[in-house]
């Protein structure tokens, strides 16, 4: 399947009957609520990270270590949005870390749900005979993240968001091949340099 980057924000349809615990590489593309430009900024081409982009990478080099069953490819922290390729390698050992982690990172969004900030579907939904699959996985970083994005608020000023730090959804494409990979690759490491034109920049957004 020719990767087309102008269905990059519109809603998923996920394959009927697709096994997303299966073996497989998956790119993946998650935005910010409205848009907003929270993780830094772009300087002639090149992606400068604030104090919560660093965070939003650092939880994703991290999924690795939670689940035993991930690996990471390419990825990029934009000023409003993320690209990554995740693989989801042999299930195994990682039924338990993963409802370990997303027990935590439930715990870490129920703190402060009463702030009217978390948001996303609760990680703590793995149930006993449940392998972490890749909404699972999604959703525990989104949920992680977004704790610590809070603390940030709170305790560093950052910048706050509007009821939730990332759009509900988010896009995923499976990788299909070798040459699919490698264009997908190659449109991540080139998304900075193409801020100018990307659609995720509010000077390009329609009013």
């Amino acid at each position: 399947m020719k990767y087309d980057s102008d269905k990059h924000h519109r809603r998923s349809i996920r394959l009927k009957g697709y096994d997303y615990s299966l073996a497989g590489a998956y790119y993946v593309t998650i935005v910010a609520q409205n848009r907003a430009c929270l993780l830094g900024e772009v300087v002639n081409g090149e992606i400068q990270l604030n104090d919560a982009g660093q965070i939003v990478q650092s939880q994703w080099e991290a999924l690795s270590q939670r689940f035993p069953n991930v690996e990471l490819d390419e990825f990029v922290v934009m000023p409003n949005h993320f690209h990554g390729i995740i693989v989801i390698t042999d299930k195994g050992q990682a039924r338990d870390a993963g409802k370990r982690q997303a027990r935590d990172a439930g715990k870490g969004q129920a703190r402060d749900a009463g702030k009217g900030q978390a948001q996303g579907a609760a990680p703590t939904q793995l149930s006993d005979d449940h392998d972490p699959i890749l909404g699972d996985i999604v959703g525990a970083w989104k949920s992680i993240v977004t704790d610590e994005y809070i603390r940030g608020v709170h305790q560093l000023n950052w910048q706050p968001f509007d009821r939730k730090l990332w759009q509900r959804n988010y896009w995923e494409h499976i990788v299909r091949d070798e040459p699919d990979l490698n264009r997908i690759r190659e449109y991540i490491i080139n998304n900075p340099a193409n801020w100018q034109s990307d659609e995720n920049n509010p000077k390009n957004m329609k009013r």
